[in-house]
């Protein structure tokens, strides 16, 4: 019988349409104004540090809906951002340095429906707030770092062939300076050379090459340290929490980072900044008195050796030849070892195992030092007033080598679990290959992203509700149907979005919904024209619904998979805001064609369908 539907069908779209709204609740919930207290690599966030807060915001007067203490951090809730702001800075007072204090946002979801795995919608910088960051590899340490390499490839290369050179030193002017003690030996380095694509000679003496870096080598180290940072910058934001972060590239040396809901450059700074590696060094065994002549400064460091000191302010007496970097490292975990001391397991790739492996065969017993390098703001800036990176190093562990090992091994001697906890995260995460420089920072605070939010809802809502009264106003009780199936379509839109882990939602994503609200009217006005025009041809009622939505169906599928491969090219070769219209514009169309075509139509079949009419309201 025409217009009929098995039960099962209705079925099927009332589950279907539950499951949108119940993953589209929590976004009536909104967030609460929140404040974070997180470790620094100086402390530690403990149940006593929670008590310590709670007391000060009761002897202050300051209501906090929530103080949880999980993950080594505590989450405030308040309940308006007058009180998150006075909280915050009672907080920072207190605490001082020790620790990060932040201000956030924070999912007011309901237990019952976060238990169901339901989450609001990731918002992006225009809706949430959030801090902006425009960073600047810098390029003067990535070109060092790749003179070093060369230095260190050239000395092995040399001595592979068998040439014999007096000194081999990086200069000022960004080259290499080979002495030779002969002719034949300078003769036999400038022929190699030659067959070495990356360096040029620029100019030579009878003693003495001057070694240029090719310029194709230059732009792809420059290309690649911001390439590498990239990366590193988006997995290590991803890593420590931050949702639904943006990291993308901006010319040929600038990187733009968007964290959402992070209301606090502080706490942005600290992730994003801490440009740590370790350095495995030898440890040049001295005398200790000779050793504490060369740290009063009576007497000069031996050559090729530097002082650095521990946490604990320890000097220790380092060859400045480095072992390896943090740069050969492809995994790290932190544990409790049997002696309940935390410790950080760390793995290799092959040549870093190879290295490893080289050196603890030929220095076994002898103590090997790591060494912990981060660049951190000095809070200074140079004459073209960008931030000037301060260089702190500190040995975190020395130990005597008792074995031969290669890609896997321990690194032991820290202070707590979370300081081990934090650099296995940060070496997991990558050494960035050159540091980088906040040259523009903006926070957008919460109340401009919801005044954003509040101007997208409304066009929403005046949008569903001019093509409910067209509907109404055109097509009668079919207009009803197609409004049920707007609201519906709004519905499973948001749901959707809410469920899908890549997807965030910006200003451009909102036009992509309610540019889906006017294209799935569409899509009943072709239904009902269709249906009106069987009528005015002669059918019967039942004979006119069936052909109205099967005529129209071929119009309505060709004009929305268009739109959709539209959706899928915005999306491919777009960014950012681009990335997020296309979204909700290919959700919206795949929701609507449901909606308009298998929703209307159930509730067709449901008035009219299996019984004699003779009008329809349409």
């Amino acid at each position: 019988m025409l217009n009929r539907y098995p039960l099962w069908k209705y079925i099927l779209l009332v589950v279907v349409i539950l499951v949108g709204l119940l993953y589209a609740l929590p976004n009536i919930y909104g967030e609460d104004p929140a404040i974070q207290i997180s470790n620094t690599r100086s402390s530690e966030v403990t149940v006593q540090t929670q008590e310590e807060i709670q007391k000060l915001l009761s002897d202050n007067q300051i209501e906090a809906k929530s103080i949880v203490f999980e993950n080594n951090s505590i989450l405030i809730r308040v309940a308006n951002n007058d009180i998150q702001l006075k909280a915050k800075e009672l907080i920072a007072e207190k605490l001082g340095d020790k620790y990060i204090v932040a201000l956030n946002l924070a999912p007011a979801t309901p237990a019952w429906l976060t238990a169901l795995g339901a989450a609001p919608m990731k918002l992006g910088l225009d809706l949430r707030g959030g801090v902006h960051f425009l960073m600047e590899v810098d390029m003067t340490a990535a070109l060092e770092r790749l003179l070093d390499q060369a230095s260190d490839t050239l000395k092995a290369d040399f001595k592979d062939n068998k040439i014999n050179f007096t000194s081999l030193n990086k200069t000022n002017d960004q080259q290499i300076s080979i002495i030779f003690a002969d002719d034949d030996d300078r003769n036999n380095a400038i022929a190699r050379i030659s067959q070495l694509a990356d360096y040029n000679i620029a100019a030579q003496n009878d003693k003495q090459l001057l070694i240029n870096i090719s310029e194709n080598r230059l732009q792809q180290t420059k290309s690649d340290a911001v390439a590498q940072n990239t990366t590193i910058l988006r997995n290590r934001v991803n890593q420590l929490g931050v949702a639904e972060p943006i990291v993308q590239r901006q010319g040929s040396d600038r990187i733009i980072v968007e964290l959402p809901g992070i209301q606090d450059t502080a706490l942005a700074k600290q992730i994003l900044g801490a440009t740590a590696t370790l350095e495995f060094r030898q440890v040049n065994d001295i005398n200790p008195n000779t050793l504490l002549d060369i740290v009063s400064g009576s007497a000069r460091p031996p050559y090729g050796s530097e002082i650095k000191y521990t946490q604990e302010g320890r000097p220790v007496l380092l060859y400045k030849n480095i072992v390896l970097t943090g740069d050969h490292i492809t995994d790290s975990s932190f544990r409790l070892n049997e002696y309940g001391q935390p410790e950080v397991s760390i793995s290799l790739d092959s040549e870093g195992g190879k290295k490893m492996l080289e050196f603890t065969q030929a220095n076994r017993y002898k103590p090997m030092a790591t060494l912990f390098v981060e660049y951190k703001d000095s809070g200074k800036v140079d004459k073209d007033g960008k931030p000037i990176l301060e260089k702190q190093e500190q040995v975190i562990n020395v130990a005597t080598i008792q074995g031969i090992f290669s890609d896997r091994f321990q690194v032991t001697g820290i202070n707590n679990v979370e300081e081990a906890r934090q650099l296995s995260l940060l070496l997991r995460a990558g050494a960035l290959i050159a540091p980088i420089q906040i040259i523009e920072e903006l926070t957008i605070g919460p109340s401009m992203g919801q005044e954003n939010i509040t101007q997208g809802l409304e066009s929403c809502l005046w949008g569903l509700l001019i093509s409910v009264i067209f509907m109404l106003v055109v097509y009668r009780l079919f207009g009803v149907f197609a409004s049920v199936a707007l609201v519906a379509n709004l519905i499973l839109i948001v749901g959707i979005m809410s469920l899908l882990p890549g997807a965030t939602l910006s200003m451009p994503g909102i036009a992509g919904i309610v540019l889906t609200v006017g294209m799935a009217v569409d899509a009943n006005v072709l239904i009902n024209e269709r249906i009106k025009e069987e009528l005015r041809n002669g059918r019967g009622v039942q004979h006119a619904i069936n052909e109205g939505y099967a005529g129209a169906w071929s119009s309505i599928f060709d004009a929305n998979i268009t739109t959709l491969m539209t959706a899928i090219i915005l999306y491919a070769v777009g960014t950012g805001s681009i990335k997020g219209f296309a979204i909700t514009l290919g959700i919206g169309i795949l929701t609507s064609m449901f909606t308009s075509i298998v929703g209307t139509r159930a509730l067709a079949n449901l008035i009219y369908g299996g019984r004699r009419v003779n009008k329809l309201s349409i």
